[in-house]
């Protein structure tokens, strides 16, 4: 069997959270901070998946940060202090997405 830390699933998330964490900093210098927010949140979605997916989580179809931190809670109790950050980028998600909510309101 092999050692869940080592799992190529979760290697391929890890692979496209950098991805989007190299697209942050190119929208930042480009101006486009609402991209930039866009892509910070699609990062943290998929390096806090690799996360879980390295404890044996299984694979769920679940976008909001805020409900893979409570899954993380259960695994590493200390990530919990991310919650403020959590829900600060996930609306920057919100506000890029939707042309009701502006992200300079956020």
């Amino acid at each position: 069997m092999t050692n869940r830390a080592d799992s190529p699933y979760a290697e391929d998330w890890l692979k496209v959270a950098r991805r989007d964490w190299r697209r942050v900093h190119v929208l930042l210098n480009d101006g486009d901070p609402d991209g930039a927010g866009f892509f910070l949140q699609q990062a943290m979605e998929k390096y806090l998946k690799a996360f879980l997916l390295m404890y044996g989580w299984k694979l769920k179809k679940v976008h909001t940060l805020q409900s893979l931190l409570d899954e993380a809670t259960a695994f590493a109790p200390h990530v919990a202090a991310l919650r403020p950050v959590c829900e600060r980028v996930s609306g920057f998600y919100i506000g890029d997405r939707y042309p009701s909510i502006g992200a300079e309101e956020l």
